[in-house]
């Protein structure tokens, strides 16, 4: 008895991935190594020019780290019992485009939500924050939009994409 291919196996994994992997570059990029913000900087009660201030800064970059780290977590584990199941198909262009439209999405969410909806913070404050946060969308949007054509040009790399065409 021949089972339908699972063509999808990896999609809500690989999204999951990228919303995580867009998390970590976001927290290890931007908040630790170019230090243009951190998670609340943006709120007026802790500016991150004060000791007790940064505290609080830092904290709440951890706990982002942690939510990254379980998202990350959570879409591997999701990922390896993918994997294990019978005839589960599978296409590297793709998977690429399912980490894409993840990180994409963790960028256009985040930036609606803490950027302009809380105001908790900015991409880089200053005069321009305005254009860094929509920058911060633009290549969000960019992402998803070339995550998910290279979802759909991914199907041709599949067993049986022929006999779909």
């Amino acid at each position: 008895m021949n089972e339908v291919p699972r063509r999808h196996a990896y999609v809500g994994p690989g999204i999951l991935l990228g919303v995580g992997l867009g998390g970590f570059f976001d927290g290890i990029v931007l908040h630790q190594i170019l230090q243009w913000h951190h998670m609340v900087s943006s709120t007026g009660r802790w500016p991150a020019t004060t000791v007790h201030g940064l505290e609080v800064n830092t904290l709440g970059d951890g706990l982002f780290h942690a939510a990254t780290w379980v998202t990350t977590a959570v879409g591997l584990v999701w990922l390896w019992r993918a994997g294990r199941r019978p005839h589960a198909t599978w296409s590297t262009t793709a998977f690429a485009g399912t980490l894409l439209v993840g990180w994409g999405l963790f960028n256009d969410v985040e930036g609606l939500v803490d950027h302009h909806l809380l105001g908790i913070h900015h991409v880089r404050s200053g005069p321009h924050r305005v254009a860094w946060d929509l920058a911060f969308l633009a290549w969000g949007a960019v992402m998803l939009v070339v995550g998910w054509r290279l979802v759909r040009a991914g199907r041709d790399d599949q067993p049986g994409a022929l006999a779909r065409a």
